[in-house]
């Protein structure tokens, strides 16, 4: 089994390019849509954490194939909220994309902070099921 990819970084900018090469250079084969999850999961800590917020990315292989990637931040109050952009809106697709190509997914709330997870298959060709986006 592949060792994980850790990465302690704080929530700005030019680390979400950061953070998807890092993701892309960790994975046994080109997987897009893990790189779309990391850029996704990074910009929503962006715009509703602030920037410089401290974050902690997690990426795991599983033996069956599947990718499990983390995200961690400090903040247990800001929960996620799928929204329904009309045409125009030029934000609040992050988690219909991420719902769209992750096998599942999910948020874990402690004390010290949240956890967004969700899984993917490294071979595209297995296919996503989709997750399930939580209603306002």
């Amino acid at each position: 089994m592949t060792e994980p990819l850790v990465l302690e970084l704080l929530a700005l900018p030019k680390a979400v390019p950061e953070a998807r090469r890092a993701v892309r250079d960790h994975l046994r084969a080109p997987c897009p849509e893990v790189q779309l999850c990391v850029s996704e999961l990074l910009t929503n800590v962006i715009r509703h954490l602030g920037e410089g917020t401290p974050v902690t990315v997690r990426l795991y292989h599983a033996p069956d194939g599947r990718i499990r990637l983390e995200v961690t931040d400090p903040d247990a109050r800001a929960w996620l909220v799928a929204r329904t952009p009309d045409e125009t809106d030029e934000t609040g697709r992050g988690l219909l994309l991420l719902d769209a190509v992750a096998r599942r997914w999910g948020v874990w709330l402690s004390p010290v902070g949240k956890t967004v997870w969700c899984e993917l298959y490294e071979d595209a060709a297995l296919g996503s099921t989709g997750g399930s986006v939580p209603s306002t």
